[in-house]
Formats: C-alpha cells, sequence, structure tokens
C-alpha cells in the first residue's frame, strides 16, 4: 500500500508539475530565426527615417531574420500617414504580415511603449503582440506592473523592461539600475524582466556584462550595442566587436544563462545608411557561433 501511495504522490506531482508548464508554456522563437545560436535581428528603429515596409526589407538586406517594431512607424511610401502600432487595423496589420512574408523576416518584439494599468487599454497592447505571434514586449511602464502581471499569464507574451541611461538631472529615473530592475521583477512571473540595452548601461558608466549577472534568469530581451566610447559625451554605435561594449562576453554571459529571448540591433548612428554596418554587426554573431562558442 505504501508503495502504491508512494507511486499516487509521485505521479500527482507530474501532473502538476506538467500542468504548470502548460500554462507557463514559454512561446519559443523556432530555431530557424536564429543566427549563431541567438534570435538576432534589427530593431525597426534603426530604420526610423523610413517606412516600416522598408525597415523589413532592409532589415532582410542586413541577413536578420527577425525584428522588433516600434510604435508609431509610418507604414509605406504609398501610404505615409498610416502608423503602425497596437491601435493599426487589421488591414493594416495584414498588409505588415504580407511584406514580412515576402521578405521571410519574422517579428518577435514590440517596444519600448508604454503600458496603462487599465487593463482594456493594455489588452490592446497584447492582443496585438499575440497577433504577431510576438515573443515579447519592451516597456518602462513600471507602474503598471500589476496589470502586465496579469496580462502576461493570459497572453503568454514576454515583457521585458527597457533601460535609458542615467539622468542626473532626474533623481526619479532608476531604470538606468540593474538592480532597480531585478527589484520590480525579482517577485513576479518569470515572464517578466528586463530588456538589456547594453549600450544605454555603457552610457551611464555600467560594465554590461556585471549588468546581465546582475539579473541572471531574467533577460527576456536585449538591445545590444557596441559603442565607441564608455559614457558621455560623444558615444556612437560602432559594429559588434569593434567597440567597447564588450559583445563577445555579453554573448558568453547569455548564452550560459540560457537566453532564449530576441536580440536587436539598435543602430543610432549613419541612420540613413547604417545597412553594411547592421550586417557586420549580424555577421559578427553567425562568427561567434560558427566558432562553436
Amino acid at each position: 500500500m505504501k508503495s502504491v501511495s508512494k507511486i499516487s504522490c509521485l505521479l500527482a506531482v507530474a501532473l502538476s508539475l506538467a500542468a504548470g508548464a502548460t500554462l507557463r508554456a514559454e512561446n519559443p522563437i523556432p530555431d530557424e530565426y536564429r543566427t549563431g545560436g541567438f534570435a538576432i535581428g534589427c530593431q525597426a528603429y534603426s530604420f526610423n527615417h523610413y517606412s516600416v515596409f522598408e525597415a523589413i526589407e532592409k532589415t532582410a538586406a542586413t541577413g536578420s531574420k527577425v525584428i522588433e517594431f516600434y510604435p508609431g512607424q509610418k507604414l509605406s511610401l504609398e501610404e505615409p500617414n498610416v502608423k503602425f502600432d497596437h491601435d493599426a487595423s487589421a488591414e493594416t496589420i495584414e498588409k505588415v504580415q504580407a511584406q514580412l512574408a515576402k521578405f521571410h523576416v519574422k517579428p518577435v518584439n514590440y517596444g519600448v511603449v508604454g503600458i496603462p494599468k487599465d487593463e482594456a487599454a493594455a489588452r490592446k497592447i497584447f492582443e496585438f503582440a499575440k497577433k504577431l505571434g510576438l515573443w515579447g514586449v519592451t516597456t518602462e511602464s513600471v507602474e503598471s506592473i500589476d496589470t502586465i502581471e496579469k496580462m502576461v499569464k493570459e497572453y503568454d507574451i514576454h515583457v521585458g523592461f527597457h533601460d535609458h541611461p542615467k539622468q542626473p538631472r532626474n533623481a526619479n529615473y532608476k531604470m538606468w539600475d540593474p538592480n532597480y530592475v531585478l527589484s520590480v521583477v525579482k517577485d513576479r512571473d518569470a515572464r517578466i524582466g528586463s530588456c538589456a540595452d547594453t549600450g544605454h548601461w555603457l552610457t551611464s558608466n555600467l560594465d554590461p556584462v556585471e549588468c546581465l549577472r546582475i539579473l541572471k534568469g531574467r533577460i527576456m530581451s536585449s538591445h545590444m550595442k557596441d559603442r565607441n566610447v564608455m559614457g558621455e559625451p560623444g558615444h556612437f554605435d560602432v559594429p559588434y566587436g569593434t567597440g567597447v561594449g564588450k559583445i563577445k562576453e555579453i554573448l558568453d554571459e547569455l548564452k550560459s544563462q540560457g537566453f532564449q529571448g530576441n536580440i536587436s540591433v539598435e543602430y543610432e548612428y549613419h541612420w540613413e545608411t547604417s545597412v553594411p554596418e547592421i550586417a557586420q554587426c549580424i555577421g559578427f554573431v553567425r562568427g561567434y557561433g560558427a566558432a562553436g562558442h
């Protein structure tokens, strides 16, 4: 009887774990969209001088397989007055999906976007993310954490809290500090964490690898940048591996953490002609994987 009871107990535990796994399915990014072992592509903001349609085409031209959208970019040259965001019509979304299919690019993230406390308003963002099949949403809306957690559980969409640089004249801005981000997310659903903007950490004079270690297990996505210098003033983006951004070490750390989210190249320099430099960034990660790191 004891043996039967023990087996029943173990079976109950196994069923409970299986049910939990079903409830917390991670909506993984398929391997076919990974480069060098990572789901790396472009943040459409790199092409903010262009339309969404052009951003998708340019993303493909860099060798990227995934893209992260941001709210408010004009749709196309033909429809410059139509903006693409979570308020987009079904027709507009279908047009974007057709362009994505044409260039074999998968959307994986959306942000940085404000997420309201109001559930109905927040749900519009998550419905949009679900419709596009996104891995995650990027925000800085700490004040909406309770609503965000509810939406994450309901939609199985990851949320990463993004960091902009430290603001010397605004002590209330704390997102630059990985310890603060950790304090916000550590007791929340496992799908809530950091969108690690490594370039902004550099601007704040923080070591990006140490920041990743502080947030271990809570990295949902990254805006990964290499920079010519650390801190202000005069910083600008450079191709991966040519600056002070510790890109190889960052990739090593993400790999050691079992990171499964997306990496966006958010290249904020040479706005009109950045495709070759972004392609170098993608090539660096492709080479990283080919070298067996």
